[in-house]
């Protein structure tokens, strides 16, 4: 009898530690190899991890490591090379993947086709899903009418891969009922597993230790964006409203990179001198600027979900929470699991408007500590731990079901024939 090997596939991003979406993926294998043997397959590795209990490889190895302003593999790959890297990946899943008894497949662009390639070999397979995207922006160019076309085109390929897998893993019930609405699937293949928070890393700590650490004025209401800067978080609604509303005692501070900072960055120059950008900065460290803000950020942009209405098991909020910070956000989806309007936090719609009748009468500093307070006790967000047993179950389940050979033992290790 073995360990379930898991191999967790991630076609659509680098390994870039201090992103987030390589943070999730990083965070679930380090917890489910406290049970499993797991290989984690990123396109490739842009910056080597240590002390790790799983392996990590190259779907693409070899290939020049420009500075990366965020994880993102494929954004912007033209369609032969993409074609090319479609080789490259049937090819892993073909020469790499036999020797697993389940593989996860990472949400991307065309998520399902690594999962269809498995199922097609004989190996249990399920897509881990965590966002369904849709169209939101004019068809200005011709280069917006071919990236919509693209759009199209790649999403029907994954509506074909998604009927077909035998489990979908979603982060939360909004998108769990978006996926089975959009491309028609059963909600029985639709297994709701959250993201976890680790409290130990992310816990309250002292402000004013973290603000002379961070060279933050010890007297600013400072608001804190943590996060990629892309079209799905946008900081553009708060940028103006800064630049309108010029109140001095109030600072943004905005930790991460992404395709947009450039754009923001030129915004905040002619808006407020009380905007700094610090860029990507090391995960361990991500706590000591939220320990040093009044009210953390997640600005997201409705229209770039199904419907409006936000599908993200969102990271950021549980951590900014478990620091015992409030938190700023939309109300719509499961955001409004999350935050409670007036009580631990502020829901208002992310527009310049909103945003300044809000800066014009931000609650004072006491307050926001006695929200955050109440945030990290009302938070109910689980371990990485937990989430760990709950996809360990459902790849058991999977495994038990689809295998050909061999079985789950009631310890829950793998029989081989």
């Amino acid at each position: 009898m073995n360990r379930l090997s898991i191999g967790y596939v991630v076609p659509g991003h680098n390994l870039l530690a201090s992103a987030g979406p390589t943070r999730n993926v990083l965070c679930l294998a380090d917890a489910l190899s406290r049970w499993a043997d797991i290989t984690v397959a990123f396109r490739r590795v842009l910056e080597p991890i240590d002390d790790r209990e799983f392996d990590v490889v190259e779907i693409e190895p070899g290939l020049g490591h420009s500075r990366p302003s965020d994880d993102a593999a494929v954004r912007g790959t033209g369609a032969l090379d993409f074609a090319a890297y479609l080789r490259t990946l049937r090819g892993f899943v073909d020469e790499r993947l036999h020797r697993h008894d389940i593989v996860l497949e990472k949400s991307w662009l065309l998520s399902g086709y690594v999962t269809a390639r498995c199922r097609r070999s004989g190996i249990p397979a399920a897509v881990v899903e965590n966002i369904v995207r849709v169209w939101h922006r004019p068809l200005r160019t011709p280069g917006d009418v071919a990236s919509y076309v693209r759009h199209r085109i790649t999403q029907g390929l994954v509506g074909r891969y998604l009927r077909q897998a035998p489990l979908i893993i979603t982060e939360t019930e909004e998108l769990r009922a978006a996926i089975s609405g959009r491309w028609n699937i059963p909600s029985a293949r639709l297994e709701v597993i959250g993201l976890g928070v680790n409290t130990e890393l992310f816990r309250p700590r002292d402000q004013d230790a973290a603000r002379r650490a961070l060279g933050i004025d010890p007297r600013a209401t400072v608001l804190l964006y943590v996060g990629v800067l892309d079209r799905v978080h946008d900081l553009a609604p708060v940028l103006e409203a800064m630049g309108a509303v010029e109140i001095e005692a109030i600072e943004l501070h905005v930790v991460g990179n992404g395709e947009l900072r450039g754009e923001y960055e030129s915004r905040a120059r002619s808006a407020s001198p009380g905007i700094v950008f610090h860029g990507r900065v090391p995960h361990v460290v991500v706590p000591e600027y939220i320990a040093a803000a009044d009210l953390c950020m997640a600005p997201y942009d409705p229209a770039a979900f199904p419907d409006g209405k936000i599908g993200y098991s969102t990271l950021k909020i549980p951590e900014y929470m478990a620091c015992a910070r409030p938190v700023v956000s939309v109300p719509s989806g499961h955001v409004l699991q999350l935050v409670r309007d007036g009580v631990t936090g502020f829901l208002f719609s992310n527009e310049a408007e909103p945003w300044m009748r809000f800066l014009r009468s931000c609650p004072p500093r006491e307050r926001l500590a006695r929200m955050g307070e109440t945030a990290a006790q009302l938070l109910t967000t689980s371990g990485w731990d937990e989430v760990a047993r709950s996809y360990l179950a459902a790849c058991q389940r999977l495994v038990a079901v689809q295998a050909p050979h061999g079985g789950i033992a009631d310890d829950g290790t793998v029989t081989r024939a």
